[in-house]
């Protein structure tokens, strides 16, 4: 709990500062700060996938030592690199009735399209994905074997082939751990990365930058693909777990879509990112900023409860020594996953920050930009 409270409190101070020293006339050049600052932040999260999923197999008090070790090597560059009274209140401390009340519309709707938009990857990726591809194959559990090398990859040998996690059920790869913090730790650095570089090399060639809320729209309703794509995947009769299938084609299609959506994703978080601390005024970005983080994990608390619910209870029995076939709940997540981006799109459509326009690159305009007569009659 408190490793998460210093996260947040973490990100929320760098965001606050990337606001507070960009003037207010240079939005473009705001975005490409706060898009770097967050992809690099969640590549090196990435980096710390693969370090603990080796350092684990090691022992977990490693683990945590090598933690511990990387967070004190960062605290002189917080403490003797920033000016003492930066960010500091120029006014009186903003109480808890004004935390919970802000009277900003489109802060407001973006604070619910971020929880939202957090649930649709929270609903399959954090704990259905690595599950899935721990979970051994389905068929030939139960089977009678002299050894480990009588049972698919993942199973174990006990008279009989037995799953080592039935709460975890069966149907997957039975990747070796390692190989899943692979899986996981790439996905986070190539998030990271996209998202670091959206405004060079997409909405900025796209002429979208800074972005408004017709840009998020549009990003928003892309972002339901790749899990729709993968309901689909899930629903062929090839892939019936009971039957058996074929394993690598498998982990092909979850390469793909891992790749589709971390680079769909990315762009919707940078834009995300960027909207909150336009949006929030000056006096008050720490409360605009850390209220949206906590719509942020509210959206992740909604998809990874919701992801257990639906991995574990959606499915039929496999049998004593396999547990749930895990293929159906796999299948019920990325399909609340799809509705959840959908319903950040509409949700999102409710902001007022339209009058730039959209464009895609320089010769196609699917919204006009507004009048600034009109503009500043409104």
């Amino acid at each position: 709990m408190f490793a998460g409270i210093a996260k947040d409190l973490t990100k929320l101070g760098g965001k606050t500062v990337t606001k507070l020293v960009t003037p207010e006339d240079q939005s473009t050049k705001l975005f490409q700060l706060v898009s770097f600052i967050t992809g690099m932040k969640n590549s090196a999260k990435g980096i710390g996938y693969f370090l603990g999923a080796a350092l684990l197999n090691v022992s977990y008090e490693l683990a945590l030592g090598t933690m511990m070790g990387l967070v004190l090597l960062a605290m002189p560059w917080a403490i003797f690199g920033l000016e003492n009274d930066l960010g500091t209140a120029k006014k009186n401390n903003s109480s808890l009735s004004q935390i919970f009340k802000l009277e900003n519309h489109n802060l407001n709707v973006l604070c619910w399209a971020r929880l939202l938009l957090f649930a649709s990857r929270d609903f399959w990726f954090e704990v259905p994905l690595p599950f899935y591809l721990r979970s051994p194959p389905c068929l030939g559990l139960g089977d009678v074997c002299a050894s480990k090398d009588d049972c698919d990859s993942g199973a174990i040998c006990d008279a009989v082939c037995i799953n080592p996690n039935i709460g975890g059920g069966c149907g997957g790869p039975g990747l070796d751990r390692l190989l899943v913090g692979a899986f996981l730790g790439a996905y986070i650095i190539l998030y990271g990365q996209v998202q670091s570089w959206t405004p060079q090399l997409v909405t900025g060639p796209l002429q979208q930058s800074p972005p408004n809320k017709l840009t998020l729209v549009l990003w928003n309703g892309l972002n339901c693909l790749p899990t729709l794509l993968m309901v689909g995947v899930l629903s062929t009769p090839s892939f019936d777990t009971l039957d058996g299938y074929d394993t690598t084609t498998m982990i092909v299609w979850l390469i793909i879509i891992l790749v589709f959506f971390a680079i769909l994703f990315a762009i919707n978080s940078s834009i995300h990112s960027f909207l909150v601390v336009q949006y929030a005024k000056t006096e008050k970005v720490a409360v605009s900023v850390g209220f949206y983080y906590m719509s942020n994990a509210a959206g992740r608390l909604l998809g990874t409860l919701g992801s257990g619910i639906l991995y574990t209870y959606v499915g039929e029995s496999a049998g004593e020594y396999a547990g749930i076939e895990s293929t159906m709940g796999f299948l019920a997540c990325f399909v609340a996953g799809t509705i959840s981006s959908f319903l950040a799109t509409v949700v999102t459509t409710r902001i007022e920050d339209q009058q730039k326009g959209l464009k895609c690159g320089g010769c196609w305009t699917l919204v006009k930009e507004e009048d600034k007569e009109e503009i500043e009659a409104i």
